[in-house]
Formats: structure tokens, sequence, C-alpha cells
């Protein structure tokens, strides 16, 4: 019992979620994220093989095109066969042999690995997070994703934990346009596209509809870099520590926040 107090001290007390804000935040600009995706930082060659294994089971052999029917049914597959558990903080291909176990994963865990199926299956990808201004120590934040759409030549929210997507008059919400809107006073529509599973709205209003949420885009994660380094560093190291080491190093990850003062956090 002592020793799982301690571990999530180091993983998920609040204290450690304000400083890495701190550490890691950057104001930004809508225009400034247009052109960023996950793909641009992490190729193919580079995903490891487990992926490609668990993806010739998602489509059966199938080949897939970056239509937004195959990303659903990506979504579907994973929200239909991980059932969730402790957040990890391991390689991504550990990741994701524990969620598909059944014996873990939280919404980074599962953001993390859709931008892995994403890429290889050559889908523009990025993920995002967000939190409460001023900082809410009860809620923490959420994490999801965004997929490029060539058919209609825009950047779509998708957040896979729910199989779950947001829309304006009919028309497919990204992550921008739905604060965009929500800020401006516009009625919303979100919906499930998983008909095999009930959408929890409350949730829905915690992760994304409460006023004081404001979203940051998560840039230049290396998933390359950061298997190596867990895999080499995580029996010995508690996680905060290797992420730390990380940043020092100049090759963190870091938050951009093209809508909002990151600084309204700390307020």
């Amino acid at each position: 019992m002592i020793f799982k107090k301690i571990s999530w001290f180091f993983k998920r007390h609040p204290f450690l979620y304000v400083a890495r804000f701190k550490l890691l935040s950057k104001n930004s600009s809508v225009s400034d994220i247009e052109s960023f995706s996950y793909n641009t930082v992490n190729k193919k060659k580079d995903i490891p093989k487990y992926f490609y294994t668990v993806n010739d089971t998602i489509f059966k052999g199938n080949p897939f095109t970056s239509s937004l029917e195959n990303v659903k049914h990506l979504s579907v597959w994973l929200q239909n066969n991980i059932k969730g558990g402790p957040g990890l903080s391991e390689s991504s291909e550990n990741a994701l042999k524990i969620m598909l176990s059944g014996k873990g994963g939280v919404c980074s865990d599962m953001a993390q690995i859709f931008n892995n199926f994403c890429v290889i299956n050559d889908v523009k990808v990025r993920e995002w997070g967000n939190t409460r201004a001023p900082f809410d120590r009860a809620y923490g934040g959420h994490s999801f994703n965004e997929v490029f759409i060539d058919k209609l030549n825009k950047w779509v929210l998708i957040d896979v934990s729910s199989s779950l997507v947001f829309y304006h008059n009919e028309t497919l919400l990204s992550v921008v346009e739905l604060y965009e809107l929500l800020r401006s006073g516009e009625k919303i529509s979100f919906k499930t596209f998983n008909s095999t599973k009930d959408l929890d709205e409350k949730n829905v209003e915690k992760n994304y509809l409460n006023p004081d949420t404001i979203p940051f885009l998560i840039c230049n994660y290396s998933n390359k870099f950061y298997d190596s380094c867990l895999k080499f560093f995580r029996p010995y190291v508690p996680v905060f520590l290797v992420h730390f080491v990380i940043f020092v190093l100049g090759k963190s990850y870091h938050y951009k926040f093209p809508l909002d003062n990151y600084k309204k956090i700390f307020t």
C-alpha cells in the first residue's frame, strides 16, 4: 500500500502536473500549429513491429486508406479491445501489450498508441491535451487526438477513448474550431460512432465543455527516443526523473497553447 502511494505521487501528484506545465508550455497561435503533425517527428520505420502485427488483426489484411471510415474503424476496435485501467509509464510496445491484456491504460496511453497506428497507416495525426485554467487538482486533464482527413481537407477531433466526434451544423470540428465555437456561444453537437458502447455524456461535459477548459497541442514527441529511454531507465528510475533528464538534454516534448496564454493555469 505504501509503495502504491509513493508510486502515485511520482506519477500523478498535482504538484508534478503543475511543474510539468511550467517547464513545457509555450504560447503559440493557430497559424503556427497548422502544419504540425506527429508524423513529422515519427517515421513508419521507427514504430515498433508489434503495432504492425496488431494492425493486421484490426484490418484483417484489407488495405487502409486515410478515409474517415477507416479511422473510425481503428478507433472502435481499440475502444472495444482495451478496457483501460491504471496509467502506464512504459515504452509504446509494452504499453500496447499491457492495454490489450486488459491491465491498464488511461486516455493519454490510448492517444499515444493511436498516434502510432495512424503513422503506420499514413494518416496525419496529432495529440492534444486539455486542462483547467486556473488549474483544478480534482480534474487534472484529458488527452485526445486529431486526424487530417484528405477528403474533407481539414483536421478532425477524435477521442479514441469514447469514439467521439463533435459537430456544428453537421460539420465535423477540429480542436480549434470546437473551442472557438464554444467560446462564442454556438451550439455544439457530439456523438459516438461506436454502436456497441454507450456514450457517457457527463464525461464529455467534464472533459470538453467546462468553460474553464483550455487545449494545448503536444509537440516534438519522438516515440523512438522515449521508447529507448523508458526501456533503459524505467526499471531503476522513477518515471518523472526520466522525463526531467530528457528535458535537461533538450529532447523533451512540449505543449503549444494556440488559443490561450498558458500562464492562466497558474492564476
